[in-house]
């Protein structure tokens, strides 16, 4: 190890004992602090992560780089903030929140909007924070706080395996470990994203200049050799099952021996985010040629934001077979998927993703950076993560309750992963539907589920927690090990749940949840999307009702 580095770990030990030496009401202003001067960055975030993804200032998706960067990251220090100061008042940072019970004995607590602002911004979108069976609510809101509970006590240095696809991603990572687990961390960049270094040196400067994290870039064999440092107390990696096996049971033919006896090579606790193969479920009902065009709209959104190098972007259409506005609906889904904006697949041998793809499945090609597989028997594309704009539709028998339980049957036990999956009703279904449809909620493994929205806005959405269903093991990791986000600080979290409307403003009026916007910014069509994902960072930033009131005439535009 270099100098440079034992001086950086030295420096995060300081940091730590800093820490520990905190009260939590000067915790939640080092974060006010940080968001400062991570909003004083956003505009050269935005506008670097965007050259990392090879998109001109103007390119109509350029707005997806203000939400998933900066916007994410204000956003969860605005929510952390709030729950360090409720504690240091002597509250449970969930204490005001409301709560039920399911009917299968989880303990549900309403967790978004937050605030003002999203109530009025994501009118109709709600959350939940949905707990493990057996934790009431009373007890829940006692033990909300993670280690914030006991600030005295440190959580030592921990390695932060970076993601190298959505820039949010690790300083998000680093901020759930420094306040779910008293954690100072040395933050390793994923090759992908070292142009973003000073950026982020600056925007986390107030962290950085107390030792609470330390940035390094380099490439895989630099993280091995971080993660086998003897003052690594945990490793947390966002990425693949591949990269995570790597690092717990090492490669080549040592890596099977250490797996048949159950000798990692890994001795040091280990978080991991490792994504899957989403599902959206298309519940069928009595939807018109507007909500096929919208949905449709939707789902493109959801496999090809960010290029499709999402780890929850939806890869398997799940349609009924006996839907009488199938034919119509697929075919809206092809139109849409073909019209929306031609952008780079820019991750590394994602290209090479896509030509296998088109090798295994000739004739599927609706542009040269996408494909449409109609899946029949089985399929790669329903166990394999392809990282890239790839889409896959499966049919299944049956209507009602009797689709619904068959494609929730076949997400749990088909599809790689547990991370995300999204669902689509129509109101009067729902509704038809009752209990079943809660009941058909439940048993979905997933650690995030959007209904009538995308898990992607989940992970921008701070409250809610972020990561695999529980059950993940050293041995079958899966989508992964523990959750980040979580900004109320609960214990025993099993699932987040986001809901939103089904139909945009106005056709809203006509049935359904209420909303003010006509089309999300996040969708890909959305013709303000830059205009209005600007705007509401910056809004984040200065508070500025004027920008604010432009940002919402624009978003009418979209």
């Amino acid at each position: 190890m270099s100098s440079a580095l034992d001086e950086a770990i030295a420096r995060l030990a300081e940091g730590s004992a800093l820490w520990s030496g905190l009260t939590l009401d000067q915790r939640a202003r080092l974060l006010d602090r940080t968001h400062a001067s991570a909003g004083a960055v956003a505009a050269e975030w935005a506008e670097t992560a965007a050259r990392i993804k090879g998109l001109d200032p103007g390119h109509p998706t350029a707005g997806e780089e203000w939400l998933t960067g900066p916007y994410a990251f204000l956003t969860a220090l605005d929510a952390v903030a709030a729950s360090l100061r409720a504690l240091a008042a002597g509250r449970s940072p969930a204490g005001r929140l409301r709560s039920r019970t399911t009917r299968g004995g989880r303990t549900v607590f309403d967790v978004f909007p937050r605030t003002r602002r999203e109530h009025l911004l994501l009118m109709g979108f709600t959350g939940e924070v949905w707990l493990r069976p057996g934790v009431s609510a009373s007890a829940a809101k006692a033990a909300a706080g993670l280690a914030q509970r006991t600030p005295g006590r440190p959580g030592g240095i921990g390695l932060v395996l970076g993601a190298g696809n959505v820039t949010s991603i690790p300083v998000l990572d680093v901020l759930s470990e420094l306040v779910s687990a008293n954690r100072v961390s040395l933050l390793k960049l994923n090759p992908t994203m070292d142009p973003l270094l000073p950026v982020f040196e600056r925007a986390l400067a107030p962290l950085v200049e107390l030792g609470l994290v330390r940035i390094v870039t380099g490439g895989p064999a630099e993280g091995a050799a971080l993660t086998r440092h003897p003052r690594i107390e945990h490793v947390h990696v966002t990425g693949s099952g591949a990269t995570f096996d790597a690092i717990v049971w090492g490669t080549g033919k040592d890596a099977a021996g250490r797996r048949a006896a159950d000798r990692p090579a890994l001795t040091t606790p280990i978080t991991a985010e490792l994504g899957g193969v989403s599902p959206v479920i298309v519940v069928p009902g009595p939807w018109r040629d507007a909500d096929l065009r919208f949905q449709a709209q939707h789902i493109a959104t959801m496999r090809l934001n960010n290029s499709g190098h999402n780890c929850v972007a939806g890869q398997v259409v799940v349609v009924s077979a006996d839907w009488d506005r199938r034919d119509a609906f697929l075919a809206e889904l092809r139109a849409a998927y073909r019209r929306a904006p031609e952008r780079p697949v820019w991750y590394p041998r994602a290209d090479e993703r896509i030509a296998d793809a088109r090798a295994a499945h000739p004739d599927t090609a609706l542009a040269p950076d996408r494909l449409l597989v109609p899946l029949a028997g089985d399929d790669d594309v329903e166990t394999v993560e392809y990282f890239a704009p790839v889409l896959g539709v499966r049919e299944l028998p049956g209507l009602g309750r009797a689709f619904l339980d068959a494609a929730v049957d076949y997400a749990n036990d088909r599809l790689a992963g547990t991370l995300g999956a999204d669902v689509l009703i129509d109101p009067d279904t729902e509704r038809e539907l009752g209990d079943g449809f809660e009941d058909a909620i439940e048993r979905l493994r997933y650690g995030s589920i959007a209904i009538n929205t995308w898990t992607g806005t989940a992970f921008v959405t701070p409250t809610l927690p972020w990561g695999a269903f529980p059950g993940g093991t050293l041995e079958e990791v899966g989508s992964g090990i523990g959750t980040v986000h979580n900004a109320y600080l609960f214990d025993d979290v099993e699932r987040g749940v986001l809901r939103g409307p089904f139909r945009p403003f106005p056709r809203n009026l006509t049935g359904g949840r209420m909303t003010l916007l006509p089309t999300p910014p996040w969708f890909v069509g959305a013709r303000t999307a830059n205009t209005v994902s600007e705007g509401l960072t910056r809004n984040l930033v200065d508070g500025d009702p004027i920008r604010l009131a432009a940002t919402l005439a624009a978003a009418y535009r979209a």
